[in-house]
């Protein structure tokens, strides 16, 4: 792999990560304000965002880069007040990681990009359940016809907003 692609695959490594930590993030608030008959939905999305989240930072630590720390704190991209909001809430995190894992499927080749499909492949599907819509190129916010409205994929890192 030349340096050149090696730093751009270190760059959606960390954005990846970035987007993970906001998730684990955001799903905490969820889990506060989830509906009882969804809080274990809400409990196995948390569960595979910290998951994805340790093998990102052990892929980044492999690739000899510092892992990108997770904020202390994020801005929520709206009040979560109740279980609806939290449901939207679910949906959109989904949504912002689809978007990151998009990019490092584009600069990933073999086993990396296949873990990065399955990652977007796993979002998408969150995202479906809970919003109850679907687009037809998850990951891909300006196929979806979504513009930026699912958080945009060019720099997550740039965002403090889970």
């Amino acid at each position: 792999m030349s340096d050149e692609a090696r730093a751009g695959v270190l760059r959606a490594l960390q954005a990846a990560l970035a987007a993970e930590h906001a998730a684990v993030y955001g799903y905490g608030v969820v889990g506060g304000r989830i509906g009882g008959q969804r809080r274990a939905e809400a409990r196995q999305a948390y569960d595979a965002h910290r998951a994805r989240r340790d093998s990102l930072v052990r892929e980044v630590r492999d690739l000899g880069g510092a892992p990108v720390a997770a904020s202390a704190a994020y801005a929520l991209p709206f009040a979560v007040t109740d279980s609806e909001t939290a449901v939207r809430l679910a949906a959109e995190l989904e949504l912002r990681v689809a978007d990151v894992y998009s990019d490092l499927v584009r600069a990933s080749s073999g086993e990396r990009r296949g873990s990065a499909a399955g990652a977007l492949r796993e979002a998408a599907v969150r995202a479906v359940r809970w919003s109850g819509e679907s687009v037809a190129f998850p990951g891909l916010a300006e196929r979806a016809g979504s513009g930026a409205a699912a958080g945009g994929s060019a720099s997550p890192s740039a965002s403090a907003t889970p």
